[in-house]
């Protein structure tokens, strides 16, 4: 059973920067694709970005791309999203979540295990 614990999270005016962590506990890291998933108040659950278990392959929603970065460093067993110009459309709780597959690595579906999430509000 992996435990996942997100952090990071908070209030960020528009145009700021903030960097999540995930740290994984109670599984082998590296067999695990990584992702980040958001939940605005209303809405679906949403895909965000990925990064594999050990080729370095990432992907990222369209609207993250060039503002987000996913890494992983296995030595700490933890997954960080760094967002930068943050808008108010960003605000949600962000999810950290394990995979033992990666395709589809965009569907909340694919993966195994799920942190409890950490808010995320960037105010205008």
């Amino acid at each position: 059973q992996v435990q996942l614990v997100e952090s990071g999270g908070g209030l960020v005016q528009a145009g700021g920067s903030l960097r999540l962590s995930c740290a994984a506990s109670g599984g082998t890291f590296s067999s695990y694709t990584m992702g980040w998933f958001r939940q605005a108040p209303g809405k679906e659950r949403e895909f965000v970005a990925a990064v594999s278990r050990s080729d370095g392959w990432t992907s990222y929603k369209d609207s993250a791309k060039g503002r987000f970065t996913i890494s992983r460093d296995s030595a700490k067993n933890t997954v960080y999203l760094q967002m930068n110009s943050l808008k108010p459309e960003d605000t949600a709780v962000y999810y950290c979540a394990a995979g033992t597959i990666r395709d589809p690595f965009s569907l909340p579906s694919t993966y195994d295990y799920w942190g409890q999430g950490t808010q995320v509000t960037v105010s205008s």
